[in-house]
C-alpha cells in the first residue's frame, strides 16, 4: 500500500455515548476495521462540536459532556474502504445512531510498522 496515490481516507463522526449493544460504537467500528484487515484506525476525541441534531457538545469544566464528538479515521485502498463503508452504514442502522461518513482522496507516502 506504500506510495499509493489512489488511496482513500474514511472519516466517521460519531458521539462518544453511541453504543453497539454494550460496546461503544467507536470501538465496534475499530474492531470491525481490524477484522476486515484494514491498514489501521485512529479515534480522536473532539473538544467541541455539533451534528445533525444541532446540540453543541463541549468539554468546558463547568459543563462536562459525556457525549463528546469522536472522529474515526482510516486510510486504505479505495476498494477496501468502500466495502468497509457499507459495514459502517449497517452499524449505524442497527444501533439507530446518528453520524457522518466522509470519503476523501489520500496519497500514502509511507506506511510501515516500527521496529521494536
Amino acid at each position: 500500500m506504500e506510495n499509493d496515490p489512489n488511496a482513500k481516507l474514511l472519516r466517521i463522526f460519531v458521539g462518544e455515548s453511541d453504543k453497539a449493544g454494550h460496546q461503544p460504537l467507536y470501538e465496534a467500528i475499530v474492531f470491525e476495521a481490524k477484522k476486515q484487515m484494514l491498514s489501521g484506525a485512529t479515534v480522536t476525541r473532539g473538544i467541541m462540536g455539533f451534528g445533525a441534531n444541532s446540540k453543541v457538545h463541549t468539554a468546558k469544566l463547568f459543563d462536562i459532556s459525556i457525549d463528546m464528538p469522536l472522529i474515526i479515521e482510516i486510510v486504505d485502498t479505495e476498494e477496501k474502504i468502500r466495502a468497509f463503508t457499507k459495514t459502517v452504514e449497517q452499524l449505524f442502522e442497527e444501533t439507530k445512531s446518528g453520524g457522518l461518513i466522509t470519503l476523501e482522496k489520500a496519497e500514502i507516502i509511507r506506511y510501515r510498522a516500527g521496529k521494536r
